[in-house]
């Protein structure tokens, strides 16, 4: 059986994804995914998160995305670009992100390594123990984003509450 906090970093993962065609083929079934969790606080997030993209409708909800991650600077989902005023460090944290992935066995080939999506896959994909050390490197840029969804009234914010729920929860697992 699949251990909660990967159910709850993929049902994160998936939803921060751009609705493609694919995305809403797999709507259903990430619902369902999400009914089978044993944490309320989680489930209830993710359910309320999928009956609010399911009133808002197919092409409303791919318009929204668009706005809030693609054209907007403050929201995107790539954490190196948090702070855009020091490229080296940029840079720097691209590399270690990328590291982050060669270190455990795999390699983004669709995304930059620093698409916060990507990453919670890996985190999910990873033992428990080194779940803890990957969303550790992305926890401060994730609050980070979190304020800013809030500050935009993105309801995504709530679904990093979520992340940064579990990521406190790994590091205190790890410790």
């Amino acid at each position: 059986m699949m251990e909660e906090y990967r159910k709850n970093l993929k049902l994160a993962a998936y939803l921060l994804e751009y609705p493609d065609a694919g995305w809403w083929q797999e709507f259903a079934a990430y619902r369902e995914a999400a009914k089978e969790l044993q944490t309320r606080q989680a489930r209830d997030v993710f359910l309320e998160f999928f009956d609010y993209v399911e009133q808002l409708g197919a092409k409303e909800y791919e318009s929204q995305y668009v706005r809030s991650f693609d054209f907007s600077q403050n929201t995107n989902l790539y954490l190196t670009t948090q702070e855009r005023t020091d490229f080296g460090k940029q840079a720097e944290e691209m590399h270690a992100y990328k590291r982050l992935y060669l270190e455990n066995g795999f390699d983004t080939e669709k995304e930059l390594p620093d698409y916060l999506p990507a990453l919670l896959e890996l985190a999910a994909s990873v033992p428990m123990e080194k779940a803890g050390g990957v969303l550790a490197l992305a926890k401060g840029k994730v609050e980070v984003l979190r304020n800013r969804f809030i500050e935009a009234k993105l309801a995504h914010a709530f679904l990093l509450d979520v992340v940064l729920t579990q990521t406190t929860g790994l590091e205190g697992d790890a410790a």
